[in-house]
């Protein structure tokens, strides 16, 4: 049993798909913290959080039971466990499917082939879900593991499971007939927790981290010069640019721009804004933004 401290807790995959990303995004928001490789929970040195490390398939029902007030863990888990909690955040890494495979030599090529068949899965709850819900009789063979391999050693005709590039369905011979959900990390809430007056304080400032660290995301800082009478036509050239910060240059006629923009427009248009008269570019990244 985890003592109750007064401070926050918030539950994290011990090992696995996303706990490096996890562990990065929470020292990328300044939390300070060791993670111990036998400890159920680590502290933070500068704030009042402990991280939990646990197995991903018990975070969603700490943070219901409020064990812990805060969890992140995948969307799938999520489903499977059925829990009740609230998402807070996407967050953008751990991204992935849940997908139905059938052998590709096999006869099952659509949803309706399923009928009287047998699935092989890690999801029985999903996978019962989704086949009640199209109407598909079949039988649900639950694998704590390689559910991959399942049709060639004819312990299943299909299989219903996680995948990220796929690379390992087609290895096992396996194609993907159908998608059941799509899932990434998200950080999730306990509803109570999220009102609790009590701890306001502390949630508010901690979700103020998170939403700083993932606005970040994607954006840059970016400084040029250019003529004074190309500042319309750069801000049409790159729309994140809405209103950037314009300074004027000891050299006649010319200003320094500066704003922040999404990285992937930036690329697109560089050769326009050059051609604009935009020169000395200058992009920097950004590692928290408050909107």
């Amino acid at each position: 049993m985890i003592a109750t401290n007064g401070r926050l807790k918030l539950a994290i995959q011990k090992e696995g798909r996303i706990t490096e990303e996890s562990t990065a995004l929470l020292r990328a928001m300044g939390l300070d913290f060791d993670l111990r490789s036998r400890a159920l929970f680590s502290p933070c040195r500068n704030y009042l959080l402990d991280i939990l490390s646990v197995r991903d398939d018990d975070i969603p029902e700490y943070v219901q039971d409020c064990v812990s007030e805060f969890g992140i863990v995948g969307e799938n888990i999520i489903a499977e466990k059925n829990a009740r909690v609230k998402i807070v955040e996407h967050l953008g890494f751990g991204k992935c499917q849940l997908v139905v495979c059938a052998p590709k030599s096999g006869s099952i090529k659509e949803l309706s082939a399923l009928k009287g068949k047998r699935i092989a899965t890690s999801y029985p709850r999903t996978v019962k879900r989704f086949l009640q819900s199209n109407s598909i009789p079949a039988d649900i063979i639950e694998i704590s593991g390689s559910v991959e391999i399942t049709p060639t050693l004819d312990v299943a005709d299909a299989t219903c499971d996680i995948i990220s590039t796929g690379s390992t369905a087609r290895v096992n011979g396996l194609e993907v007939i159908h998608t059941v959900m799509t899932s990434e990390a998200v950080l999730i809430a306990n509803p109570a927790s999220l009102k609790s007056a009590k701890k306001k304080r502390e949630i508010d400032q901690l979700l103020i981290r998170f939403r700083s660290v993932l606005s970040a995301r994607g954006k840059k800082y970016v400084m040029m010069n250019a003529p004074a009478a190309a500042v319309e036509k750069i801000k049409q050239l790159v729309p994140g640019m809405k209103s950037p910060t314009v300074v004027p240059l000891t050299n006649p006629g010319m200003v320094a721009i500066h704003s922040v923009v999404g990285e992937n427009i930036f690329w697109e248009v560089i050769e326009k804004l050059k051609h604009a008269g935009a020169s000395d570019i200058i992009v920097v990244p950004i590692e928290k933004f408050f909107a």
